[in-house]
């Protein structure tokens, strides 16, 4: 009685762990696998992943978008970055695509001779919170794959969201997910600008425990990641970890058999 008046609650509830799991599955099997398992990274917001010195806010936008489109494995996509006041229309062309549409062997090409691109552009709020902008841009590379793909994830439609975020995570972009999941609005006046923080639609629990998922699929030790997170953020994530490989071995869920090679 008294271990089970005194045990720890869990980081996030049953419901809330499954739907993540089964979503993991979703963005693996139908945003190509052998990516996932062969050339996806964990992105961390460092030098060594955004290396580089800029002159200007265009510079930086431009240089920050160009390694994220690497690394979420787009880097065949054709893909333009326009500063806001050039951006009039958002057209999607249509496309041929062969070989998955992820990773160095994929071959996305413009569908009808087109020379139309697609568009993207930035918030210059973010310039000065650069995990906010490279968040934004996943997000927006996610909602392409998904339209792209067009098969629901668990949960239908209404979904779509944080679906979308979970295959941000799944792209190997966790951390900067999970540090920007949750804005501190408290301080001066001046410190906080509601324009530049990205739109989550996970909470910070969830995407703390998708990124430990992530983290235990790809075989990265959690003493890796911590230093790289904010620090209130540590603990959860150590206590996800520690969650979902205790679940691996009671469980058989289908997502391990999923990415085993």
């Amino acid at each position: 009685m008294f271990k089970h008046l005194f045990s720890a609650k869990p980081v996030i509830d049953d419901n809330s762990r499954l739907w993540i799991f089964d979503t993991f599955e979703w963005a693996i099997k139908y945003f190509n696998r052998e990516v996932f398992l062969t050339e996806t990274e964990l992105v961390l917001p460092t030098n060594a992943f955004y290396p580089g010195r800029v002159g200007s806010v265009e510079e930086m936008a431009h240089q920050v978008f160009t390694y994220t489109v690497q690394y979420a494995g787009m880097q065949n996509w054709p893909l333009t970055l326009v500063a806001p006041q050039h951006l009039h229309s958002i057209d999607f062309p249509r496309l041929n695509i062969e070989h998955g549409l992820r990773g160095k062997l994929s071959v996305i090409e413009l569908a009808e001779n087109s020379d139309q691109t697609i568009k993207f552009t930035f918030n210059p709020s973010q310039i000065n919170q650069p995990q906010d902008l490279i968040a934004s841009y996943v997000q927006q590379l996610a909602t392409i794959l998904v339209m792209q793909q067009k098969i629901l994830p668990p949960g239908g439609k209404d979904f779509l969201p944080q679906a979308i975020d979970i295959l941000s995570c799944v792209m190997g972009f966790g951390v900067i997910f999970t540090n920007t999941a949750y804005q501190f609005k408290g301080g001066c006046g001046s410190c906080y600008n509601p324009r530049a923080n990205r739109q989550a639609a996970l909470s910070e629990q969830d995407t703390v425990y998708a990124l430990a998922l992530f983290c235990l699929l790809k075989s990265k030790k959690a003493h890796e990641v911590k230093p790289h997170l904010k620090s209130h953020l540590r603990k959860p994530f150590t206590k996800a970890y520690q969650e979902i490989s205790s679940y691996q071995v009671k469980n058989n869920h289908s997502l391990f058999l999923e990415v085993k090679p």
